[in-house]
């Protein structure tokens, strides 16, 4: 990480603190679900902040491009996954959002391949980190916020993906 720019040690920041999470996460005691909570805050600052450094100071790396998206993808899935675990979210709703994570992810590969760069989906992901940090938080008095922002979650994953698939077809056309 010596010679990585501050926008790309803020993304590997991520990617490091998700065992963390997940970790403080699964401890049975009330202090780790807080502990869980501030880590996947920080983490998903991280978010923020590495694409605005990386734009405000011209920073934007092909290593940043690819690993900023895959780092939100190994948070928001690690915690999805975690939830399920502990009974909080139906895993077929995890079982969609991770799928459309697999699908895209295949598409950038192969627009990769070809020399093209797919923009990764923004507001996706805010909604999603948001849905996580509510059910990490685990407040009854927020549950119909929760459950607005899993099922709003849901939605712009498919939209997201049917999104995706329309305006990028051509990528998958040009395979032989």
């Amino acid at each position: 990480m010596k010679n990585m720019n501050l926008p790309n040690k803020l993304t590997m920041l991520r990617v490091i603190l998700i065992p963390f999470f997940v970790v403080c996460e699964l401890i049975p005691y009330s202090w780790g679900k807080w502990a869980a909570l501030v880590i996947f805050v920080a983490a998903s600052i991280t978010d923020k902040l590495d694409g605005t450094i990386a734009r405000k100071y011209n920073l934007i790396t092909n290593f940043g491009k690819f690993m900023d998206p895959l780092a939100d993808k190994l948070l928001v899935c690690s915690a999805m996954i975690c939830f399920v675990g502990l009974g909080t979210l139906a895993p077929w709703i995890v079982i969609i959002i991770v799928a459309r994570e697999f699908i895209i992810s295949g598409f950038r590969l192969i627009a990769a391949e070809n020399g093209r760069v797919i923009a990764a989906g923004k507001a996706k992901t805010v909604v999603q980190m948001i849905m996580c940090i509510l059910l990490i938080m685990d407040v009854s008095a927020l549950s119909v916020v929760t459950t607005i922002a899993i099922y709003a979650a849901l939605i712009l994953t498919i939209i997201s993906l049917v999104d995706y698939i329309v305006h990028n077809l051509d990528v998958l056309s040009d395979q032989k």
